[in-house]
């Protein structure tokens, strides 16, 4: 504390207790510089007006971290004093040194110079968008700073800390200055409002320009996009998943060639640069910049593995020097009446000097606690081994034998007690594990602290009374277990509880040996922790040796502020007993398995040798003087010579202990009496690090003595000093590169982290992601600290990191105060705090992830190579490599038997139901179900043709309709639907079926309506009377145009009229009705379909299912479009069988109405769509001993068939067959179809065919658009169920999109299909000829010239499989893949959508679900969060990993939003370009949104 100019010992009591408070707030980051020279020039000033030119900024001393310096004796500490003891003062702080590194810090100024430089480049990022609500911080008072007894900083970075703020202030005019310099010119239109949420009105009043603000400023100085605010979405309900809805879509047609993005540019008629939000014009631009790294594209894709290391630089600096010579410490010297062992120097000290002071301990305001003297210490030892030896357990069967290891838990506070323990432990010979005390029965690191015990076969914790009860307790007042730990017997050795040893005890002392004295705890970089024995001889000449080198001598006071437990604390306060003179540093060099490595002789060599070391050597691992840039320079101060009797050299820290080279960096290695002996109870590490060979350059070793491996990087410089500069556990290797953790923490403390980091508490660690160590930096942050400011700090480390350190950082996360696990002297737990951000359990309050500017090892993007080999040459090509071409034919549809049914049936379903009511008017073709199963209403075949009837009549008299016009039907699921369509059959009118508005959100969905009445030029509207009341309301108004729409007839309540006659179309291939439906990419595609086509497809699916009038089957989907509608209306009618119709809607009240219906009625055959099945499995899942308890039984159950126009949802289907198999369900039951635009039915697992196989490909091939078989299970392998057998009447084939030509088996490429129940093309308002052309009736280029096919836009391939079919030849199995317009082409690939969406689902247990889609070459992932809302931000670093190991691909936004928020249609799919389209218009309000650098 001493001051230049003030006599600091002159100064009142209170007055220096006033500045140290100071110091420490300055220390801690809790005050800027400037307040704390203000405050200290204001205390100060009545006792310096005397004093001229007196400077009260801090000193200009350099400290280093990690060693123990106290420049101003406590006022009670005498000088050496004559007295034949040594007295101890202990300070309050006790953190383990962050590492053992001895140098100045890293220039604050080469921090500013680089931030500087990059304020130049004018380099903005866009800030995230986080919703209000998305981080509550914590209000100050749960923030309390944590009991300063167990300090909350690492001693080495508070240091650092207080000495950077200095040169901080020195170097920064103010702290805004960098950042103003340059925006004078700029705008303050784009002040930061778009950080907060959207269109939030701010609460307090802004400056007129915010950092935040500025940094926006620059890139919108060059992309000039106009609404840089969002507009204000707050009010937009998200649309609940309940309410299942098709969106308006965004395009009406559109040719499967056509780029995705110029579809984009007419969208709805607006430009879409107007809507791009601001932000992701900004990533672009940031992205624009080039990397620093140029992208080392060191392999290609295409490759069987992916080579992980990228190909060395020639201008990498190599060692050049000779190799090494071991370094030799001097003899250790000889001394006569040098104890045997350490319990006899506490014998000789404890009777000669009884009376002299052995330890004193201080409070935390430096008043002398208690002392105790070598007497008080020596009887109190033997009391505590006689104790433990004697009176634990009985005499036949004591507890502790002498070798047995026991725990010493005691706090800091209280090293009297511990040095009593330690030396009881010693004299009883039972062997002291000291550890931490545990808080809670989570700490941070406790599993591996009771591994460790566990290990050592501990089973007795000794402690003082005041700590046992500290420590956590069950209700019943029992010591809690600890996580991990084995079961402990509690022992207290408070002086009352211990028993004086009768007069003929005396302990055994035996000569020093090499049996373990103690266990001293190390966690590894993997947070493991192991024991490191240090035997009896080890200790003692450990003693020896400090003494020696340190120059001890009787009577001297050392000053220790270490922890008393473990490292440099116990050496030189609880052994050596001897002291530091106060006004020396002497930085040493320490390692729990070698003990002290090199001490600097303040008695030979006082100044310290330095060496300023370029930072871009360091990194390769050689020693280069820094000459060019001094920004990138690290000062080095030496840690003295090497310990006496030791022997030390320098070898390669990976690989063989190979030596290194005079100029290289390696880790130390030594060979001493004095170190650690092994890691207790592990002989297998022990060897690779106790045992340890040096070999020379030819891999030969130097001879026989055996060396520890000590963990420190370094070299040795000249007059064989030894240099430090790091920690094995504190590297980062970086594509080949080294990187220390603690230059990282410097930097980034240098970067003003006063008004952002929470006390300086930083970690930086390593997570391996995509073949390589990625960096990653966590900080507290201060509960006061703005969003903007936050933001501003983190964008400025990165630049100066990047600057100085020259690598990239991954990922930047700022959590709240007191929030990282925190080891038991109050520094942050690294391994702890990986395992939560890996996990996602970190909840960080902010987050920057900068993966396209560090990830540079990414395949290069494949060129698609022009087609010069000809489709013929394909299709020779495959048959000489014995490959046949991937077609497969249904089974033949054959004759129809009943020769009445060919007359009236064949082509036309108006006259089949007509037929119907006339032969079997009774028969029940339909009966409708509530949610409680109850028959609501049914149809016989007579009442469903005069319901038809009537609808006729009205038609004729009230709609004005001639023949051929569009009639929509607007109808919830129902019988009237269908009554309604043979209505217009009867009339000869077309109905098109069109979804009801959802009457809670007809915002989101009556547009769709009115846009498919538009399209469709429909002449009429049936419906019933609550959905026209509806239609006419004032809400629909506010929607669409009302006044506008065509005729309205409800239907509820006819006349009971018979139309004069009933139509009869002059041909088949008349229409029968329109399908109209959104797919998922948008589009609204309505195709025709002919009566010829209707009655092949009934025809088709009668033969596949078996189906005959007196089956029974239950129906569970949208009626609307699709197979969906031909089964609900067409195909009873048809083939006469029953359907149930059970609406999905009623799932949503009463979940198990589908499945206890099979049970029920005993169906053999159901249908469903994906989104019944997925929530009978999420709802139904945990109820099945419930549901069979109630008698539900779907062992009747042969065929359960989803219905889908999509790759089969194996992971779906699989769970549901599991859940309900327990009710008897059988695993081979559950199956899917699959159905397009062009053929609403191209496959359906009948009862015929084989059981549908499943495959698994290689996902990396299906990029490139090929299929390689691979074994289930093997790496980025994706199972694939078969769709479906194929339906009679249906021929599919394989063909190349590109060249046309047909493709051979298991090849990828787009499914054609030629059917006689195809539709015969769009029905579109352009009537856009080329597109009915392509899709509908397109030949192959080669081959079968002649044939018509339909394109379906879907990709898949045709495997020909063991298994025989209905006819005996071997089966053809159909694999779809994923829909040619929905894939995403990223990088020169194909990816579908899917596959990304499964892995980010995975990716954390909070996604509830997720869906992607790209925008101008950027992949952006929404991802519904079902946690709460502290959680999102956790979600931003996973989903950006899995993308990019599963998918080497870069996420490059990561959206997170509340569940239902992904618009799903009807069917189960997802909407995804709705989404994109509401995600660029800002409509989302999303709880976050990441922008990746």
């Amino acid at each position: 504390m001493a001051d230049r100019g003030v006599d600091l010992s002159a100064l009142p009591k209170e007055v220096r207790d006033q500045l140290a408070e100071l110091d420490l707030e300055l220390s801690e980051g809790d005050i800027t510089q400037k307040g704390y020279e203000k405050k200290k020039a204001k205390l100060l000033a009545s006792y310096i007006q005397h004093l001229p030119n007196v400077d009260l900024s801090l000193p200009d001393v350099q400290l280093s971290p990690g060693h123990s310096a106290d420049p101003s004796p406590s006022p009670e500490a005498p000088g050496p004093s004559t007295s034949s003891a040594s007295r101890h003062h202990r300070a309050h702080r006790s953190g383990g040194a962050r590492d053992e590194r001895y140098r100045s810090d890293i220039h604050t100024e080469a921090v500013q110079a680089a931030l500087a430089k990059h304020k130049e480049e004018k380099m903005a990022l866009p800030m995230p968008t986080k919703r209000r609500s998305a981080f509550v911080q914590s209000p100050i008072d749960t923030c309390t700073p944590p009991d300063t007894s167990s300090a909350s900083e690492d001693e080495g970075s508070l240091r650092r800390k207080a000495a950077l703020s200095a040169v901080l202030a020195q170097s920064l005019q103010s702290p805004d200055y960098w950042i103003n310099r340059s925006v004078q010119s700029s705008s303050t239109s784009s002040s930061a409002s778009s950080t907060l949420s959207h269109g939030e009105p701010k609460t307090q009043p802004q400056p007129q320009i915010t950092p935040a603000a500025s940094l926006l400023a620059d890139v919108l100085a060059h992309t000039r996009i106009e609404n840089s605010v969002p507009p204000d979405v707050t009010s937009s309900t998200p649309q609940e998943r309940g309410s299942r809805v098709d969106l308006p879509p965004a395009v009406r047609g559109m040719s499967r060639g056509q780029s995705r993005s110029s579809m984009l540019d007419t969208a709805d008629g607006v430009p879409v640069n107007s809507r791009v939000s601001t932000k992701i014009q900004q990533l672009l631009n940031t992205l624009k910049r080039p990397k620093r790294p140029p992208l080392s594209e060191f392999f290609v894709d295409d490759s069987e593995e992916i080579v992980e290391v990228p190909q060395p630089d020639p201008n990498t600096p190599k060692p050049e020097g000779r190799q090494i010579i071991p370094v030799k410490g001097e003899p250790l010297g000889v001394v006569s009446n040098w104890p045997p062992a350490l319990q006899a120097a506490l014998a000789r000290w404890g009777a000669t000097q009884a009376k002299s002071p052995a330890l004193t301990a201080l409070d935390i305001t430096g008043k002398p606690l208690y002392t105790l003297t070598y007497g008080k210490l020596w009887s109190r030892s033997l009391k505590l081994a006689y104790t433990l030896l004697n009176k634990l357990g009985t005499k036949t069967e004591p507890v502790l034998q002498p070798g047995d290891r026991v725990a010493l838990v005691y706090p800091n506070s209280d090293p009297g007690m511990f040095w009593v323990a330690f030396y009881g432990c010693l004299l009883a010979e039972v062997i002291p594990v000291p550890i931490e005390v545990p808080l809670s029965r989570q700490d941070a690191g406790s599993q591996q602290i009771g591994f460790l015990l566990g290990s050592c076969g501990v089973s007795l914790a000794l402690t003082s009374e005041v700590c046992l009860k500290g420590l956590p307790k069950t209700p019943n007042g029992e010591i809690i277990q600890f996580k991990g730990w084995p079961r402990m017997k509690w022992v207290v050795t408070d002086t009352k509880y211990l028993t004086k040893p009768s007069k003929d005890w005396q302990p055994h002392i035996p000569t020093a040996n090499t049996d373990t004295a103690y266990i001293e705890y190390k966690a590894s970089k993997e947070g493991t922790v192991m024991g490191v024995a240090v035997s009896k001889i080890s200790m003692l000449t450990h003693c020896q040796a400090l003494s020696q080198a340190c120059n001890y001598c009787e009577g001297e006071t050392l000053v220790n502020v270490l922890d008393c437990k473990k490292d440099m604390g116990m050496w030189h306060g609880v052994l050596t007993s001897h002291g530091l003179k106060p006004e020396v540093i002497c930085p040493c060099a320490t390692s729990p398995e070698a003990l002290t490595v090199a001490i600097r002789r303040y008695h030979i060599s006082p100044l310290p040798a330095r060496a300023i070391l370029s930072m871009g050597g360091l990194s390769h691992g050689v020693i280069r003087v820094n000459t060019e840039d001094k920004n990138s320079a690290l000062t080095v101060q030496d840690v003295g010579h090497i310990m006496p009797g030791a022997l030390m050299c320098i070898v390669k820290p990976d690989g063989p202990p190979q030596l290194c080279k005079t100029d290289e960096i390696g880790e130390i290695v030594i060979n001493s009496r004095a170190g650690g002996t092994m890691y207790y109870g592990l002989p297998g590490v022990t060897k690779n690090t106790f045992e340890v060979i040096p070999v020379n350059q030819a891999g030969a070793p130097i001879g026989e003595i055996p060396f520890s491996r000590t963990g420190l990087l370094g070299f040795v410089g000249p007059g064989s000093l030894v240099f430090v500069v790091g920690k094995i556990e504190g590297l980062l290797m970086v594509s080949g590169r080294r990187h220390n953790a603690d230059d990282l923490v410097a930097t980034a403390l240098a970067v003003e982290p006063v008004k952002t980091v929470y006390r300086g508490r930083i970690a930086v660690f390593s997570v391996t992601v995509f073949y390589d160590e990625r960096i990653v930096i966590v900080a507290e942050q201060r509960p006061d600290a703005s969003e903007e400011d936050s933001f501003q700090w983190m964008s400025r480390v990165l630049q100066a990191i990047d600057s100085i350190h020259q690598v990239g950082l991954y990922c930047l996360a700022l959590v709240p105060a007191n929030t990282l696990p925190k080891t038991p002297l109050g520094g942050i737990h690294i391994c702890e705090t990986k395992q939560n951000f890996l996990e996602g359990n970190l909840h960080p309050c902010n987050i920057l992830m900068c993966p396209h500017t560090c990830v540079t090892n990414l395949p290069k993007p494949r060129q698609k190579q022009p087609v010069d080999v000809g489709p013929a040459s394909m299709l020779v090509g495959n048959l000489v490599a014995g490959k046949r071409i991937a077609q497969a034919t249904g089974r033949e549809l054959g004759v129809v038997e009943d020769q009445d049914l060919i007359r009236k049936v064949l082509f036309f379903l108006s006259e089949a139901l007509q037929w119907r009511a006339q032969t079997d008017p009774d028969h029940v073709l339909y009966v409708l179900l509530n949610a409680k199963g109850v028959a609501v209403c049914t149809a016989t075949c007579a009442q469903l043709h005069k319901r038809a009837e009537k609808i006729t009549a009205t038609l004729m008299e009230r709609g004005g309709l001639n023949t051929g016009d569009n009639v929509v039907l607007l109808y919830p699921p129902g019988i009237d639907l269908i009554a309604a369509f043979y209505g217009c059959l009867y009339a000869g009118v077309i109905p098109v079926t069109v979804r009801p508005p959802h009457p809670q959100n007809l915002a989101a969905t009556l547009p769709t309506v009115r846009m498919i009445i538009d399209v469709s030029k429909a002449a009429c509207i049936l419906t019933t009377q609550p959905l026209m009341r509806i239609l006419r309301s004032r809400e629909a108004a506010a929607s669409v145009n009302v006044k506008t729409w065509p005729t309205i007839i409800d239907t509820d309540d006819l006349p009971r009229k018979r139309p004069p006659h009933i139509y009869k179309p002059p041909t088949a291939e008349m229409l029968a009705y329109l399908d109209f439906s959104v797919s998922t990419t948008g589009m609204l595609t309505g195709v025709k379909m002919s009566h010829a086509a209707v009655s092949t497809l009934c025809r088709s699916i009668k033969l596949q299912c078996e189906l005959y009038s007196s089956r029974q089957i239950a129906i569970c989907l949208d009626p609307y479009c699709g197979l969906g509608f031909v089964l609900w209306c067409l195909s009873s009618v048809y083939s006469g069988h029953q359907s149930i119709l059970i609406p999905p809607l009623e799932l949503e009240s009463s979940l198990p109405v589908w499945l206890s219906t099979l049970s029920q009625y005993k169906i053999r055959d159901t249908f469903c769509s994906y989104s019944v099945m997925e929530l009978c499995t999420k709802g139904l899942g945990t109820q099945t001993e419930m549901l069979k308890a109630r008698g539900l039984n779907l062992s009747c159950v042969r065929s359960c068939v989803v219905i889908a126009e999509e790759r089969p949802r194996l992971a779906l289907t699989q769970s549901f067959s599991k859940l309900f198999k327990d009710l008897g369900l059988s695993p081979r039951a559950v199956s899917t179809a699959f159905g397009s635009r062009v053929n609403l039915a191209i496959c359906l697992q009948g009862t015929a065919g084989p059981d549908p196989s499943t495959v698994y490909v290689d996902m990396k091939s299906l990029r490139h658009d090929r299929v390689r078989l691979v074994e289930r299970g093997a790496p980025q392998s994706l199972p694939l169920m078969e769709s479906g057998t194929i339906l009679p009447g249906v021929r599919v084939i394989i063909v190349n999109p590109e060249t046309r030509g047909p493709l051979g088996d298991s090849h990828l490429g787009e499914i054609w299909v030629n059917s006689p129940h195809s539709a015969s093309g769009y029905y579109t308002i352009y009537g856009e000829e080329s597109l009915q052309a392509d899709h509908f009736n397109t030949r192959l280029s080669f081959g079968e010239p002649h044939t018509l096919w339909a394109r379906t836009g879907y990709l898949g391939f045709i495997k020909r499989t063991e298994l025989l079919d209905a006819s005996g030849d071997r089966h053809d199995a159909l694999f779809v893949v994923g829909s040619l317009d929905e894939t995403l082409e990223l990088r020169g690939l194909r990816y579908h959508p899917i596959d990304i969406e499964t892995s980010v689902s995975r990716a954390h247990r909070s996604i509830a679900e997720s869906a992607v889609f790209t925008w101008t070459n950027l992949l952006v992932v929404v991802a519904e969060l079902s946690g709460s809302e502290q959680e999102a931000l956790d979600l931003v670093p996973l989903v950006t990993n899995v993308v990019l190991e599963e998918h080497h691909l870069i996420v490059g936004v990561v959206v997170i939003v509340d569940p239902g928020v992904i618009p799903i249609n009807s069917r189960g799919e997802k909407q995804r370009m709705h989404l994109r389209d509401s995600f660029l218009a800002d409509q989302l309000d999303p709880i976050y949104v990441a922008y990746n650098m």
